[in-house]
Parts: C-alpha cells; structure tokens; sequence
C-alpha cells in the first residue's frame, strides 16, 4: 500500500512539473501569420506555409533576418528547423540593429545551423563583430547531432552571461560572455554570393516557443560533458576554478611577472590599461625597448590561453619552456614560441620555410594550418585581423604539444626524438642545445618592438 501511494505520489509531481515547464513556453510564432515579426538586413522572402516560417535563399542580397519586434533578455528558447544540403542558417538572440553600427547591420549571437562538412551547427558565431565565439572542434563528437534533410530540435539558453545550446537533446555549446545581456531573436537566410545553384532552396521553421518564466526550474541540468568557453575579462567562471583553472595574470598589477632579463617588471615599454597588458610601439626591435616579460614561476605540463590583439604589421610572440639564463646579450630570451604576426604585412612572414615564421607557427619550426587536421576547415588565420582579439591556447601534455588559434588546432608536434631534433637543427635554434626539450620553464610575452595587447591569460595545470 506505501509502495502504491508512493508511486502515485511520484507520478503527479511529474505531471505537475511538466505541465508547469508548458505553460511556462509561450509560442513565438502563431503558425499563421508573421505577426510580430520584421524583416532586416536583406531581402529574401519569408513566407508562411502549413504552419512553418519558410526562408527562401535568393541571389543579390545580404544575409536576412525574420527578427522578432520584441527583445529578449534572459530566457529559454525552443524551435525545431530543417535544412537540405548547400544551404546555411542561424538563429539571433539577445541580436542587435542600430543605426550606428554599420549603418544597421544586424549583429551579435547566433547560434550556428551549418550542415557543411565542418559540422558546427550548434556552435556560436558573432554576426557581423567578433565571429566565432564557440566552435565544435574540442567536442568532436556532438557534431553528429545535427541531422540533414530533417527536423531538428534546438534548444537556446541565455540565462545570465551562460549561452548554452543543444540540438536533438545534445549539448554542443556552452559559453560565458557578457557583451550583449538583451536584444530580439532573429531567424536567418544566408547570403548565396555567385552559388547560383542554391537559389530557391529553404530553410524552415516551426514551433518555436519561448520560456522568460521560471527559468532555474525549466534549464537543463548542466552536466558538464563539454568544454566551456569564457570570455569574460580577465576573471574566471565557477567551473573554471572548480576545473583548477588560474589567471596567470590579475588585469590590475604585475604580480607573478619580471623581465626576462630582470629581477623585477620592466619599468618601461609595457603599460596596464583598461584590464590590459601593453608592449609599446618602439619602432620593431626585438627586446631593444622594455624587453620580454616573463612568469616568475616555471612549468611543464599546462594548458594556456591567452587573449592577443596586434595592430597592422605587429610582431610578437608567446613563449613557453624559456630559459632566462641563455641569451643574457641582445635579442630574445630562448623558448618555443607561439608566433604572433600580421602576416599581411610583416615581411616575416615569408622568411623561414612553408610559412613557419607565420601566425601562430610554431615559430620557425613548424606552419600553422588548420587544413592539415581537417580539410573542410576555415584557415583559421582568415579570423585574424589587426586590432581584434584572438586567442591563443598552448597545451602541452609531457612532450606532445598543441597550439590552437581562435578555437581551431594549427600546429601539433612532439618535441623529443630524432624527428624534432632534425627540425631544431635546421632552424634558427640549431646552435641551442637540446631546444625545447626541457621539463619545465618560463611563460614569456615578448616585446618586438610592436604595440600588442594582452589579457585573459590564464593557465591549467596538467
């Protein structure tokens, strides 16, 4: 009899939940009509057709958006889309559209429908500011969730500065930013350029319903299966320090850093401004102005991410594994370097061999490429440009060794045998005995000469 009651118990708290979690979701499309929609941006046609919002892809015209009129701040959305080959889309939240920006241009988050051979549909790309904010590329396998030439399920949670996403009941994003904390919601048409062969293709929508109600009760539960990306400046996220992450530097002082040829912090040629870290523009000589900097503390196996922004023709570096003591004359301190260059107008960037000297290269070594890993990659030097940030992640795992550049792996090497040695003896570091391979060393910024920016330096070991 107390196994039945309890039972019954059990069950109509389940009902009560679920019809609580309903009549929390509102519909934000009607299934008739565009009432309280607008079009921005472009021109390809939205229709309504039985009971679904369908895109229609047209030549001659920007990226489209059917945009609510309402703006949205916290909230939980769920739509169901589907796509067929050739085709790409997105879907806005906490969007943006004001005259001053770009005459209009709708921008900000969106969540990626992209059914090319990459696989990021679920990702997060900033429209028309930062680009991608949150790719598929360290959680691989979500990348099957998407399914073509069906319907899908998305679920969008902005809850605070937390961006969650799943597609099909699989999480595929989680991301913590606070650039923008409301805005509308915008479903997209893609620009085809000259595909003239995607002309009147469709993308569709429908039941698309919206949650600003309740929302502790009604967010999934977080179970922490996939990375967490944070681009909040210079602090960490509970995870993050739960995970074991620190800031390798505070924003604010020079705690934990000297020059790498110094006792102390240099006293010119690097300035702290606005949660940044400056190396000054002193005409691109090579530690000839404040000098390196590096951590007073060494390490050996680490991940790194660093937040880097170079003005046009900038060099600099990050190094890792540096000795201080070699090099005491002029020129830089001696480490494996993630390369940092605008390889448009940097006459660097072709010297060395096959590009090695060039962005996020290993430098002089080994070319940074993301093609070499996944041929249906962007070149994920084509999101590098003067004065935006980019992000560099360094893991090194005993002598495997990975650079990442704005969340695509470029350059993966092993720094110990034969092979690594015979790269080493045709560099620059020939003379340079046994480079790179040591157990542990400094974290260096270099200073070339060039006004670079630095910030969310942060650092796990492993």
């Amino acid at each position: 009899m107390k196994s039945t009651i309890l039972n019954f118990l059990i069950i109509s708290l389940f009902l009560i939940s679920c019809a609580s979690e309903k009549s929390d979701f509102k519909d934000l499309f009607n299934g008739k009509d565009l009432d309280g929609w607008e079009v921005k941006n472009g021109t390809a046609p939205f229709t309504v057709q039985n009971g679904e919002i369908v895109g229609t892809y047209v030549g001659n015209t920007p990226n489209t958006f059917l945009c609510t009129k309402e703006s949205y701040s916290d909230f939980i959305l769920t739509f169901e889309g589907y796509m067929g080959e050739g085709t790409n889309s997105g879907v806005m939240f906490r969007a943006q559209s004001t005259p001053e920006y770009m005459e209009g241009r709708v921008h900000g988050y969106q969540m990626e429908m992209d059914p090319s051979k990459r696989k990021w549909t679920g990702g997060i790309f900033d429209e028309a500011r930062r680009k991608w904010l949150y790719t598929l590329e360290r959680n691989p396998e979500v990348k099957t969730a998407f399914k073509l030439n069906e319907w899908n399920q998305f679920r969008i949670e902005a809850i605070g500065n937390n961006l969650r996403i799943w597609v099909n009941g699989v999480q595929t994003a989680d991301l913590v930013d606070d650039m923008d904390d409301s805005g509308f919601i915008g479903l997209q048409v893609h620009s085809i350029g000259k595909k003239k062969e995607i002309e009147g293709r469709q993308v569709r929508f429908r039941n698309i319903k919206i949650c600003t109600a309740n929302l502790e009760q009604n967010r999934m539960s977080i179970e922490n299966t996939i990375v967490q990306k944070s681009f909040l400046t210079n602090q960490l996220t509970p995870r993050e320090k739960a995970e074991g992450w620190e800031l390798l530097w505070d924003g604010n002082t020079t705690d934990g850093w000297r020059g790498a040829k110094l006792d102390k912090f240099p006293e010119e040629g690097w300035s702290i401004e606005d949660g940044m870290l400056i190396v000054a523009d002193a005409g691109g000589e090579e530690s000839e102005n404040g000098g390196d900097i590096v951590t007073i503390k060494e390490y050996s196996n680490f991940e790194l991410e660093v937040d880097f922004r170079f003005t046009e023709g900038a060099n600099s570096g990050i190094k890792y594994f540096v000795d201080t003591e070699l090099n005491q004359g002029k020129g830089s301190s001696i480490g494996c370097e993630f390369q940092i260059l605008d390889d448009k107008i940097h006459p660097d960037a072709k010297m060395g061999k096959e590009g090695n000297r060039t962005l996020a290269s290993l430098y002089d070594l080994i070319p940074a490429e993301a093609k070499k890993y996944n041929s249906d990659l962007p070149y994920a030097k084509k999101m590098a440009y003067p004065y935006a940030w980019n992000r560099a992640r360094i893991v090194v795992n005993g002598a495997e060794v990975q650079h990442w550049l704005n969340g695509v792996l470029v350059v993966e090497y092993n720094r110990s045998g034969e092979q690594w040695r015979d790269q080493v003896a045709a560099s620059k570091y020939k003379d340079w005995p046994n480079f790179g391979e040591a157990e542990r060393g400094n974290i260096l910024l270099q200073d070339h000469g060039d006004q670079v920016f630095y910030r969310n330096i942060k650092i796990k070991e492993l």
